[in-house]
């Protein structure tokens, strides 16, 4: 709906449609990022993130088949990154749900190894079908189906009562609506992307300005010709050492005297006089 809307001429504005698809997606979306991390303050940002980046490449987005798809890939991915285990608030685990049974099938959800984990929700959860999942995940067909019978066969071994997938269906949208997770406002959320977008700019230009700074710095202190290293001295066998020059002879004393007091230009200097 929202994609025909930004399609349809004079219809709606880009911002307008926007908002159009985060109302329609956004409150899903959370509940679904959580049952992927089990973090209710992650589910949130990963979402604002991902239509971040939507309303960043809009006229993409808003031309997509299917526009709440490409949003819920991108906060799928956000939510995944094996970066948020380095983040501190990340290192402390948040307060597990108050049901018994709802803590279990959470807990046995976390325990699938991500790839299974997602596709489980995006088949049993989200309702696409195997195709739909496998492009989502970016896996073939097969690769998708071997996913998803794992996924289903270890949260069988943990709760029987969910081998059945209408069960299991039912069971996880219970989880999801069970927790109070609630996404921003729209504007909000663009006015977020419009300063993320304005930093990375300016980011990129300081960036720019430095290296071209260390390059111009590099190329004037560079030297311009190669100057071959000098070896280091070493000591030759049968060669006395230099000493320092003692006191001058009678004769020497006589001879500079000589040389001081005869003419300091001229033939004669070059050819000294026979006595």
């Amino acid at each position: 709906a929202a994609g025909e809307a930004a399609s349809a001429p004079g219809a709606l504005t880009p911002a307008q449609a926007f908002d159009v698809l985060y109302e329609f997606g956004a409150p899903a979306l959370v509940r679904q990022t959580y049952l992927l991390t089990g973090r209710r303050e992650l589910a949130r940002e990963s979402v604002e993130r991902a239509f971040q980046i939507a309303w960043e490449n809009w006229p993409e987005v808003a031309r997509d088949p299917d526009p709440a798809g490409w949003v819920r890939a991108a906060a799928y991915e956000y939510a995944l990154s094996p970066w948020h285990r380095f983040r501190l608030r990340h290192r402390h685990p948040e307060p597990p749900p108050a049901d018994p049974g709802d803590r279990t099938l959470l807990n046995t959800l976390l325990r699938l190894p991500p790839p299974h984990r997602r596709t489980l929700l995006l088949y049993d959860g989200v309702g696409l079908d195997l195709p739909e999942t496998a492009a989502e995940t970016e896996a073939s067909t097969p690769a998708a189906a071997n996913r998803l019978m794992r996924a289903r066969e270890a949260l069988a071994d943990r709760l029987p009562e969910l081998a059945d997938p209408q069960v299991l269906h039912r069971r996880l949208a219970e989880l999801a609506s069970a927790e109070r997770l609630r996404a921003a406002r729209p504007p909000t959320v663009r006015l977020g992307s419009e300063r993320r977008a304005r930093y990375l700019t300016r980011a990129a230009i300081a960036f720019t300005v430095a290296l071209i700074g260390t390059t111009a710095l590099t190329l004037r202190t560079a030297p311009t010709h190669y100057e071959p290293p000098v070896s280091p001295g070493e000591t030759v066998r049968g060669v006395p050492p230099r000493v320092a020059p003692g006191s001058l002879s009678d004769e020497q004393l006589e001879l500079r005297q000589k040389l001081r007091d005869q003419m300091q230009d001229g033939p004669e200097r070059l050819t000294p006089l026979a006595e």
